[in-house]
């Protein structure tokens, strides 16, 4: 072999050792990338939730604006002001039932789910179904997956209190971070953020409107319907109903597993009307909500929420699933500005 040929193999290997560490080094790169995207994306959605809160004190203070013609400082304190009086009524009226009721629904619960098993083993096709459920792990697998989607980034409390600590900042000075925002983006681009962003403000405020409405009618009707069928706790069932109305087409899945428990001890009967109840309510919601919803925002298709859901709920946990439908309602306006409408 020529001292070329020798050359030119020590050149290639060379090469080869280069691409194969450039290769290494962008593997690790996107590695570290998507590590602190994990991370960061939780923090992110703990922002996006404190800013939700903000633009609910600041929905409310518009429409007081409007109401009474005051100014705008003045309909951000009364907004403040109006929502502490409306909690703190609500904890004055209800608060001990609901404490009671809470601390009876942890305490039946566990005994329910036992009362619940025992009636199914008593068949064979149900002893087969949960020897069957137990052999494979699904068990172990069903709580692994729950973990995940309802873990918080620091714990709950920590979470809330990031929250709230930055909803208080967003609350008082709202120009200050979006201005923020704006210096970040290119000169050119300044002036289409600023619209990009008034507009992202207005879809999401008409989504908490809807959000609530539809909360306010879920936990009125929930409690209504209970109360005819007699079922106990009504006041806790109808409140975790209206809440986990927030999530969307997971929510009433989560309301109804409890009352649906607790209607078996009454017997099968009364589960099955509950369950009638619960999906006769939330058909009637959506037939109301889903016009306003296309009146206050854009659109979403319904395969596209679940599956952002999934994906947020396996990346965030909890947060990730409750924030789900506003990260997708922010990307797609990001979408139709920035691409869609350039067509």
């Amino acid at each position: 072999m020529t001292d070329y040929e020798l050359a030119s193999d020590q050149n290639n290997v060379t090469t080869f050792r280069k691409k194969v560490w450039i290769v290494i080094s962008i593997a690790a790169l996107m590695f570290v990338f998507l590590y602190l995207f994990q991370i960061l994306f939780s923090v992110l959605l703990l922002v996006l939730a404190g800013a939700l809160i903000a633009l609910y004190f600041y929905g409310v203070a518009d429409i007081l604006q409007r109401k009474i013609r005051c100014s705008s400082k003045a309909a951000i304190i009364l907004s403040i002001i109006i929502n502490i009086l409306l909690v703190a009524g609500i904890i004055w009226f209800v608060g001990a039932t609901i404490q009671v009721q809470i601390s009876e629904l942890s305490q039946t619960l566990p005994s329910t789910l036992e009362t619940v098993k025992e009636y199914i083993g008593s068949s064979a096709i149900g002893r087969s179904l949960l020897q069957q459920f137990n052999a494979t792990g699904d068990s172990t697998k069903t709580l692994d997956i729950l973990n995940r989607f309802f873990s918080s980034s620091f714990g709950v409390l920590s979470d809330l209190y990031i929250i709230f600590l930055l909803a208080i900042f967003f609350i008082a000075s709202p120009s200050l971070y979006k201005k923020g925002m704006v210096k970040l983006l290119p000169p050119k681009a300044k002036e289409k953020g600023a619209k990009i962003i008034d507009k992202i403000n207005t879809v999401l405020k008409g989504w908490l409107k809807v959000q609530l409405i539809g909360m306010a009618f879920i936990g009125v009707a929930t409690g209504i319907g209970l109360m005819i069928v007699g079922i106990p706790m009504v006041l806790t069932l109808a409140l975790l109903a209206a809440i986990f109305n927030f999530i969307p087409n997971f929510g009433m899945l989560l309301a109804l597993v409890p009352a649906v428990l607790i209607g078996l001890t009454h017997g099968i009967g009364t589960a099955l009307i509950i369950i009638c109840i619960y999906t006769f309510i939330q058909f009637i919601q959506n037939a109301i909500q889903q016009p306003l919803i296309q009146t206050k925002m854009i659109n979403i298709p319904p395969a596209l929420s679940i599956t952002s859901q999934i994906a947020l709920g396996l990346l965030a946990g909890f947060w990730g699933i409750l924030l789900a439908t506003p990260v997708l309602i922010i990307l797609i306006v990001l979408v139709q500005e920035l691409y869609i409408k350039k067509q």
